[in-house]
């Protein structure tokens, strides 16, 4: 296996031959073997455990076992102990899930602190296969059949090759000394439940079923890779940049067939599951939305407006009338000018006279008017929107700015005749928007 580790090591992973890593061990027997292959490679590593104080002395007996292999190997050695049960209430997450959260944050800030590029997991063909069965009893698609990939951000999965056979049989050869996790053989959890029951079944079926997945989740990857290249010069087409979101031609969308399954490429990552809601879209009136997590759809007129949900709060910025840089949610310079210079879209001039000493930026409200320059008359912020044909995330994105209760700025678009500059102004500001 060692020699294997090494050739796999060389062809997928070189960078571990040159950089500094951090090693995931919890001491059971596919990080303890992970770790004796690491160094056997003669490769630049620290060990990471974490305690999440779940199963008491045992837990404890696992922190101890580690920090001895880290001393028996010579390799710097590092242990978080985490209050699991706790984080799991206060997050309102499954055990599985806090500990899986706080282990990989934990990772990626020792991996930060002490400047180390590569975090390596223990994972296995084995692994792979009961994932692939969760996922395929989810429903997620090809995206959760391709199963555990390799690299991901700062993570290497070198054992993602060797089955849970392979790593026994080189342990026992070796002579290694493990943990035995006595979580592993509860059938409390699917994952357990699949590993006990399900894959010696299936391994009983086909002795060479464990390989032939592996080619299978190949064949799958490389599929995926031709999807993903092919949705991405359909997304180039469709999504096109609008503020912080997307704007999606009602018409482009409707070309798109099989339909349900183009919808579920397009917007899963984004949350959405609802593939009749998003479909009725295509026809529903303007101003009709759904709504993930994390996004919303909204039609406006000939379009779908994509957009992440906005965070509460934030939507009033008050601030007094000082020079110089303001950062609100849109960045402000404000200076004093002898005349009027530059003319743009993000430059405005006032009367410095016409001001009260305290501003505010904020969003459109109803009812809210102005005197536009240039013009008779006030006119309804709500009516110059409809003109301009603004749609419902431009409108919602819009940043006013008033000097009181009164409307100086469409900011960027439109200013107040109230505060312009005169033959008889004295002082002048100018108020530009920095990019």
């Amino acid at each position: 296996m060692y020699q294997r580790f090494l050739r796999h090591i060389e062809s997928e992973f070189p960078e571990l031959l040159a950089k500094k890593s951090i090693l995931a061990c919890s001491g059971g027997i596919d990080s303890v073997v992970l770790t004796h292959l690491c160094a056997k490679a003669g490769l630049n590593f620290a060990i990471a455990h974490c305690n999440f104080q779940l199963r008491g002395e045992e837990s404890q007996g696992d922190e101890e076992f580690v920090a001895e292999l880290a001393k028996d190997l010579k390799v710097k050695y590092y242990v978080n102990c985490f209050n699991t049960e706790e984080y799991a209430t206060e997050s309102k997450l499954s055990i599985q899930e806090a500990a899986r959260e706080l282990r990989y944050r934990w990772f990626q800030e020792l991996a930060t602190q002490n400047k180390m590029d590569i975090i390596l997991t223990a994972h296995h063909l084995d692994d792979d296969l009961e994932t692939f069965i969760i996922n395929l009893s989810r429903g997620t698609g090809i995206k959760g059949l391709v199963g555990i990939p390799q690299s991901s951000g700062k993570i290497r999965r070198p054992l993602l090759i060797f089955s849970r056979r392979d790593i026994l049989d080189y342990a026992e050869t070796e002579g290694l000394s493990w943990r035995e996790d006595s979580s592993n053989e509860s059938e409390y959890y699917l994952r357990n439940r699949i590993r006990h029951r399900l894959v010696p079944q299936l391994l009983d079926l086909n002795p060479a079923f464990l390989e032939n997945f592996k080619n299978s989740q190949d064949y799958l990857r490389d599929s995926a890779r031709i999807l993903n290249d092919h949705l991405a010069m359909v997304r180039s087409r469709i999504f096109l940049a609008e503020g912080n979101g997307w704007r999606l031609p009602v018409a482009l969308l409707k070309e798109l067939e099989p339909r349900t399954a183009y919808l579920h490429a397009l917007f899963s990552e984004y949350g959405f599951t609802d593939w009749r809601a998003i479909s009725a879209l295509l026809d529903g009136s303007s101003g009709k939305e759904i709504y993930s997590k994390s996004h919303r759809l909204i039609k406006d007129r000939d379009v779908l407006l994509l957009a992440p949900l906005e965070k509460p709060g934030g939507e009033a910025f008050e601030f007094p009338l000082t020079l110089g840089k303001i950062d609100g949610p849109i960045t402000l310079t404000i200076e004093p000018v002898s005349s009027i210079g530059e003319v743009s879209s993000g430059i405005l001039y006032v009367d410095k006279e016409t001001l009260n000493h305290r501003l505010c930026m904020r969003k459109w409200e109803k009812g809210d008017y102005f005197y536009p320059l240039g013009m008779k008359g006030k006119k309804l912020v709500s009516k110059y929107f409809k003109d301009e044909k603004m749609n419902a995330l431009e409108k919602e994105d819009q940043w006013l700015l008033f000097s009181g209760d009164k409307l100086v700025w469409i900011i960027g678009r439109r200013a107040d005749n109230r505060f312009k500059v005169t033959h008889e102004t004295k002082n002048i500001l100018r108020f530009s928007i920095e990019t």
